[in-house]
């Protein structure tokens, strides 16, 4: 499992910095402090970090404009290549920008970034000034205003948010929405006015509902990405709370702690799932749930809806 870290310690900045050495500026033959700039104190700075609390991606943003956010230093561990963790840390990093009120969102791409780039929504603009001496990089843009390019397969999103609100009301009262899907990783935010108890904190109950629907979510648009139907029911859920939430509840579910049989539902056999998703205060982790989920065939054309 993978989750998000703000570095703010002195051995998690230097842990960061030598990360960002070794994977940007060491093949290159720069060295140690090239991979700093006069922005660093300015910006924010993220890490995804793996079940033993080792880096294996990290990136920074800081804002142009009022209404710009510059990406930059984007890298991910050679071993963990293809497993969807850039999309992860720069979806992260987009949330960061939109939190400061950034419109767009701009970054320098070597050539050799271009694809990955373009399929996470930016389009190039113009050719970027060289740095330090590195091969030439082009300037890509990204709106993040608009819905499509806070998620992968839009139409499949709305379809989700809209059955969560037919199908269960209380999520709109709740103010459960869903923030990002990268085919990987689903995040959900919630609204702490719409669920705050006397202590001015989250309800636990609320908390859990959000854990619950985020697993529930990401198993609905695995399906959708197999072509596949099915009822998804929760079939047991355990939820650990270390932190009450303050500010701003969200919930990531990540395909990584992901584990069932697809093949059975294609079989139009029932299959049981398990997950785990994350709950955050902001950038802060406060809980952890797991679930257990089963899909079971659709017998009658009327249930077509998941549920």
């Amino acid at each position: 499992m993978f989750k998000v870290v703000t570095p703010k310690s002195e051995e998690q900045l230097e842990a960061y910095f030598t990360f960002r050495w070794t994977y940007l500026r060491q093949p290159w033959n720069f060295p140690p402090g090239s991979e700093k700039d006069e922005y660093e104190q300015v910006a924010a700075h993220r890490m995804l970090v793996n079940s033993a609390g080792d880096i294996v991606a990290c990136g920074r943003i800081h804002m142009n404009t009022a209404e710009e956010a510059q990406i930059r230093h984007i890298a991910v561990h050679g071993d963990y290549h293809r497993r969807g963790l850039g999309q992860m840390i720069l979806g992260a990093l987009e949330n960061v920008a939109r939190d400061l009120g950034a419109i767009r969102a701009v970054t320098n791409s070597r050539e050799t970034s271009i694809e990955f780039f373009s399929a996470c929504g930016f389009v190039v603009e113009r050719e970027a000034p060289n740095e330090l001496g590195m091969l030439r990089r082009q300037q890509m843009v990204k709106k993040l205003t608009d819905f499509n390019s806070l998620v992968l397969h839009p139409e499949w999103c709305k379809e989700l948010q809209s059955t969560w609100t037919d199908t269960i009301p209380i999520t709109e009262h709740m103010g459960i929405k869903l923030r990002q899907y990268t085919g990987k990783t689903l995040e959900t935010k919630a609204s702490l006015n719409k669920n705050i108890n006397v202590h001015g904190t989250m309800f636990a109950g609320s908390i859990f509902s959000l854990a619950t629907l985020t697993g529930w979510g990401l198993i609905f648009l695995q399906l959708k990405e197999r072509k596949l139907q099915g009822d998804i029911v929760l079939g047991d859920g355990n939820i650990h709370y270390h932190k009450p939430v303050t500010m701003k509840p969200r919930a990531i579910c990540n395909i990584e702690s992901l584990q069932g049989k697809f093949s059975l539902v294609e079989s139009d056999k029932k299959s049981r799932f398990t997950l785990q998703v994350n709950i955050l205060d902001d950038q802060t982790p406060v809980a952890e749930f797991k679930g257990v989920y089963w899909v079971l065939p659709i017998r009658d054309s009327s249930s077509k809806g998941n549920g």
